[in-house]
């Protein structure tokens, strides 16, 4: 049976999934957490590292700050799409005030920036505050 890895975005450890069951709230096997939950999850730096290399489920991360208006015009819209998506894509935040090496990492000019990770890279970069039909429509793109 094949399976797809996938990253605990609260406690980081890796977990195989068969494929027909992402949709069935698949929970952590360390720490219980849903590993498909179906809104967006805060992630530190490290975490995301490891799950933009190791998942087989595109991730979409949202690099945001408090301070942002855009940023928090957008939250809302976020966490709509990380509802319609649930089971085919993870949707991320990522505090770049809390984790500025982040920032510096994944070379952020501007925020809010959408980061697509498919397959072990980088595959898609958006700025800007988006509704949620067009942050579903990124995510779900090649």
């Amino acid at each position: 049976m094949s399976g797809s890895k996938l990253t605990c975005l609260s406690c980081g450890q890796v977990n195989r999934v068969p494929s027909d069951k992402l949709d069935a709230g698949p929970k952590c096997g360390t720490c219980g957490a849903a590993l498909m939950p179906g809104k967006a999850m805060e992630i530190d730096l490290a975490t995301l590292q490891k799950a933009a290399r190791s998942d087989d489920i595109p991730l979409v991360v949202d690099f945001w700050a408090p301070w942002c208006g855009p940023c928090r015009m957008m939250a809302p819209e976020f966490s709509k799409a990380a509802g319609e998506l649930k089971g085919r894509v993870r949707l991320a935040k990522l505090n770049t005030e809390d984790q500025p090496a982040a920032g510096q990492a994944y070379g952020i000019r501007g925020i809010p920036t959408m980061i697509r990770f498919k397959g072990g890279r980088e595959a898609a970069r958006q700025s800007g505050a988006m509704p949620a039909a067009k942050i579903v429509e990124f995510s779900t793109r090649g």
